[in-house]
């Protein structure tokens, strides 16, 4: 009997027990794509469809065992990295990165909920910039979250990217797909950037129409976890990123018609429930 072995996926990140985003989509988006997630929760979050509520942060020691089980066992081809919430946890994805320096790696450097809580220790964001952004494969910042790191306002269009290379450099990031869904305009465009700061700088567009959906929580991680899998099947990172997008785009336009069963009430307007990952099955 022959055994078919499916890209393997390593994703480090927050529990949410909603199920919308963090570890959960990560897992879903892996296994919708045709991969196989390993996971291993870097905090707990309490949290629903109305938002995020409390984070407690996950032993670092237990987590640490954890990570090393799985590394005796598997064949990561890809690392995914989400929420980090203390320097400790930063420090041990370094780690991991070194142990694993020739498999692809995705940061989706998580700052704050949708809700405003803040999801990692002001004292593990320098180290976040300092030892992880110089060796993942790409970072995939929002344009809140890439002005909070490099002290800018940028908006998001296309004349400002050779600009924000620069800055990229600086920090010895390698890749960087700016994410413009917080932008202005009919259109979300997202901006890869690759040999950010060189003479060899590539900025490679990727538009899609701006869909209006009540259900978007958890887009970015599904992103994140959607290019990891594409790199984890040995595809270059502007086919992994523009494959990543056309399933980002399915499983939010079908969010709306696919939710699973809340209580009725006042608070419905306010839901925010998260992407339809299996929409190929239905």
């Amino acid at each position: 009997m022959t055994t078919t072995s499916l890209p393997t996926v390593l994703t480090l990140a927050g529990f949410d027990p909603s199920g919308g985003a963090g570890l959960q989509a990560d897992i879903k988006t892996v296994h919708a794509l045709g991969g196989y997630a390993l996971s291993v929760a870097s905090a707990f979050t309490v949290q629903n469809s109305q938002g995020v509520a409390a984070v407690y942060d996950t032993d670092l020691l237990q987590g640490t065992q954890v990570l090393q089980h799985l590394h005796k066992d598997y064949q990561f081809d890809a690392v995914k990295i989400g929420m980090l919430p203390n320097l400790g946890w930063v420090q041990t994805c370094h780690r991991e990165l070194l142990q694993h320096s020739q498999v692809p790696s995705v940061l989706d450097p998580v700052l704050i909920s949708s809700s405003g809580l803040p999801l990692i220790d002001e004292n593990a964001i320098r180290e976040l910039v300092e030892t992880l952004f110089p060796h993942v494969t790409l970072i995939t910042p929002n344009l809140p979250e890439l002005n909070y790191f490099l002290g800018t306002s940028y908006l998001g269009q296309l004349e400002e990217m050779e600009e924000i290379g620069r800055h990229l450099k600086r920090l010895q990031v390698k890749n960087a797909l700016i994410k413009g869904g917080h932008a202005q305009g009919d259109f979300a465009i997202d901006y890869l950037i690759q040999n950010p700061g060189d003479q060899r700088l590539r900025v490679t567009p990727f538009q899609s129409p701006r869909l209006k959906v009540q259900h978007d929580h958890g887009t970015g991680c599904t992103l994140s976890s959607a290019i990891a899998l594409s790199l984890a099947k040995g595809k270059k990172l502007v086919e992994a990123v523009s494959e990543a997008k056309t399933y980002l785009n399915r499983a939010l336009s079908e969010a709306d018609h696919f939710q699973p069963h809340y209580r009725q009430g006042p608070v419905q307007k306010n839901r925010r429930g998260g992407l339809h990952h299996f929409f190929e099955r239905r």
